[in-house]
């Protein structure tokens, strides 16, 4: 008999994905009503058969919120297998006399003394981090107990830390997940449309779509942003970069998540202002940046190219050089530089009256949403800024095209007569 059958119970398809999984902690960062808490509660039911020894934990933020999500619900889920439940002590027990406790993290010395089979922690990121390393993390060592994270992002805390550490590749024994509401095919899309429609939009972002934003910042306000798939006929493209780092281990210690990313900005510029066709943004390696950089400039043509001067700059001429001789395609590259400015104050002027005053129009594409991410956040130290900092360096390349013709213009002279300028 399986473990589903014994339970009268089915997956939908993120929960099969997660089950099967065979990463020792999960990190499943969810939007609301996605089915988190349902699968922590069959997770939990199995687990606690299976175990031969040992106690399994459900913790909310309190324990108030452990019994309003979890107490019905592994009742109804566990009927068939649960003996006892006491809901003084917020405890069931099963057939083969193992336990399931409902715990508030508001109460961690509650916690302690207890060898954990496994642990769920739901809505992590409304727990002080040390709920988990000085009381949870030392009660799975004996038994080399499970441990499930899950809840709904409150911004880049320590919930944002964990899922960016669990999603590195080299980390062992751990994984990661993102889903949103509309994962969950039993939850109505129209529903989740129709609350989009009454919801601020960062809310909904947060609440359905599992984001990590955190508006540390009100440099920039959503509703500045215009978005448009026609480029203007008339203007000129200009190209910015704004390089990274190489060097992984120099970096970031071998944590590849928290390493600078490379980005690349492709806009029209004219009159009424700019207009961001695309922007190319990831860590690569030396050569693969060089390659993307040659390739962007002889997909889009750009008038002028420029990089952030400095010691990347500087690491990607070589390669990007090398192309131009061997591909018979040459461009000059600008150095752009950041004027003795400090980063915010440079991107303040480069982009906050444009946007406030409808003269940045963006392209609809893939990098929308993690261009947004970056820019609302934007001073904050917990997110990148290499896509808003790409941008900005378009005000040092941008141009003012005037047409017309100069035998028109009354009462001019040249400064030069030889020359004619």
């Amino acid at each position: 008999m399986t473990e589903e059958v014994a339970l009268e119970v089915s997956l939908i398809p993120w929960q099969r994905e997660v089950w099967e999984h065979p990463a020792r902690f999960k990190v499943i960062a969810a939007g609301r009503r996605c089915g988190k808490s349902r699968f922590a509660c069959l997770r939990m039911l199995v687990k606690a058969l299976s175990a031969d020894r040992g106690h399994v934990f459900y913790i909310a933020p309190t324990q108030g919120q452990a019994r309003d999500i979890m107490w019905s619900m592994l009742q109804e889920l566990g009927k068939a297998v649960i003996t006892n439940a006491h809901i003084n002590n917020m405890q069931v027990t099963l057939v083969n006399g193992s336990t399931i406790s409902l715990k508030g993290a508001d109460r961690p010395e509650t916690m302690k003394g207890t060898s954990l089979a496994m642990v769920v922690l739901d809505e992590f990121a409304e727990m002080k981090p040390m709920v988990w390393t000085e009381v949870i993390r030392p009660a799975l060592a004996d038994l080399k107990g499970d441990a499930i994270f899950i809840g709904t992002p409150l911004g880049r805390n320590h919930f944002w830390d964990l899922y960016q550490d669990a999603s590195d590749p080299e980390a062992v024994n751990w994984a990661a997940w993102h889903f949103t509401s509309y994962d969950n095919p039993i939850l109505d899309p129209e529903e989740i449309n129709e609350a989009k429609t009454t919801m601020g939009s960062f809310a909904f972002r947060q609440e359905f779509e599992a984001s990590f934003e955190a508006r540390d910042s009100a440099l920039f306000q959503e509703e500045w942003l215009k978005f448009s798939d026609e480029c203007p006929a008339v203007g000129d493209v200009v190209m910015s970069i704004d390089p990274c780092g190489f060097d992984e281990k120099v970096n970031t210690g071998g944590k590849t998540g928290r390493l600078d990313e490379c980005c690349i900005t492709i806009a029209v510029v004219n009159d009424d202002g700019w207009y961001v066709k695309d922007m190319i943004v990831g860590r690569w390696t030396l050569k693969d940046t060089a390659e993307r950089i040659f390739k962007a400039v002889i997909e889009h043509r750009p008038m002028r190219v420029g990089i952030e001067r400095g010691i990347a700059q500087q690491a990607i001429m070589s390669p990007l050089t090398d192309l131009m001789n061997a591909r018979n395609r040459w461009f000059n590259v600008e150095l752009l530089t950041h004027s003795n400015q400090k980063k915010t104050d440079r991107v303040v002027w480069a982009l906050q009256g444009r946007m406030e005053h409808g003269k940045i129009t963006f392209n609809k594409g893939d990098w929308n949403a993690q261009f947004m991410d970056q820019l609302f956040q934007f001073p904050s130290k917990l997110t990148h800024d290499d896509m808003v900092d790409s941008l900005a360096y378009i005000d040092q390349l941008a141009v003012n095209v005037y047409a017309g013709n100069i035998e028109e213009i009354d009462d001019w002279s040249p400064l030069d007569d030889l020359t004619g300028y």
